[in-house]
C-alpha cells in the first residue's frame, strides 16, 4: 500500500501489538459495514475498511519478516468469514474478536450460521429479544439443523421460565407491561449462554 500503515491506524511505529490490535478493533468497529447499511457513504466505508485491513496486514508481515511475531491474522477481515474461527473464539471467551469477524462479514455471506453466531454473541452481550430474532432467523434459512432449533427452543424455555418465576414470586397471575420489564431483567442477570463451551443456550 501506499500509504504508511502505522498512520492509516493512528499508532506510532513503535507501538506494541496490543496497541496494535487496539486500534484496529477500534477502526474495524466504526467501519463495519452493520454501520452503513442503505447509506449514501457504504462505498466509502467499504474503501476504508479495505485500507485499514491492508495496514494491519501490512503491519504484521512487515514485524513477522523482522522476527518481532505477533499473531495480526486472527483479526484482519478479509471479506470472507471463518464461521468455524468464529466458534473457536466464542468457545476460548474471545467475544470481541469474534464480533468483529461477524459484524464484518459481507451482507451477500450472512446466511443461517452468521445469524446464529450472532445471536450467541448477542446473548454474550445481555440482548436476548435480538438474540432470538437472529437465532430464529437461523432456523428460518436451515430449518433441518438441530442445534439452531435447540438453540431457539432454549431460549424460549428460559424466556417463559422467568416469566413463570417471577408471577410466582409476586402472586401475579397477570402478565402486565411491569412483569415484562422484570422477566427481562432477571433474565439479563441470570443468563450465563455460551458461557465458554462455543454453543448457544
Amino acid at each position: 500500500m501506499n500509504k504508511d500503515p502505522y498512520s492509516v491506524l493512528g499508532v506510532p511505529r513503535g507501538a506494541s501489538e496490543e496497541e496494535i490490535k487496539k486500534a484496529y478493533r477500534a477502526l474495524a468497529r466504526k467501519y463495519h459495514p452493520d454501520n452503513y447499511t442503505d447509506s449514501p457513504l457504504s462505498d466509502l466505508a467499504e474503501e476504508k475498511m479495505k485500507e485499514i485491513n491492508e495496514a494491519y496486514d501490512a503491519i504484521g508481515k512487515e514485524r513477522a519478516s523482522a522476527g518481532a511475531g505477533g499473531n495480526y491474522s486472527s483479526y484482519t477481515y478479509s471479506g470472507i468469514t471463518s464461521f468455524e474461527e468464529v466458534r473457536r473464539l466464542i468457545s476460548e471467551g474471545k467475544y470481541a474478536e469474534a464480533e468483529i469477524k461477524v459484524d464484518s462479514t459481507p451482507m451477500g455471506d450472512r446466511g443461517a450460521e452468521w445469524n446464529y453466531l450472532k445471536g450467541c454473541l448477542l446473548i454474550q452481550r445481555g440482548y436476548f429479544y435480538d438474540a432470538q430474532s437472529y437465532i430464529e432467523t437461523a432456523c428460518y434459512l436451515d430449518p433441518e439443523n438441530r442445534e439452531y432449533r435447540e438453540a431457539k427452543e432454549n431460549l424460549r424455555e428460559r424466556a417463559s421460565t422467568y416469566g413463570r418465576d417471577w408471577r410466582r414470586s409476586t402472586g401475579s397471575g397477570d402478565f402486565d407491561c411491569c412483569s415484562i420489564c422484570a422477566s427481562i431483567m432477571i433474565a439479563d442477570a441470570c443468563c450465563d449462554c455460551c458461557g465458554g463451551r462455543g454453543g448457544c443456550c
